[in-house]
């Protein structure tokens, strides 16, 4: 186990059992806030793919489809 993991979970044995659901939110917290980022980042991946299609030749292709 990692030396982080590890100072975490003494944190979390010494402090009182009604602070571990907050502690639960902050981890879930976290947890959605690096989902996010990925969904932004195929976000970013899917509109510069979008570039390559948007020009004049394809345009008037697609205009008589």
């Amino acid at each position: 186990m990692s030396t982080a993991k590890s100072i975490l979970i003494k944190l979390i044995d010494q402090i009182p059992e009604s602070q571990i659901p907050e502690v639960i939110d902050f981890i879930m917290f976290l947890k959605s806030k690096k989902n996010n980022q990925v969904f932004k980042d195929l976000i970013c991946a899917s509109e510069s793919s979008i570039d390559f299609w948007d020009n004049d030749i394809d345009d008037e292709v697609w205009n008589n489809v």
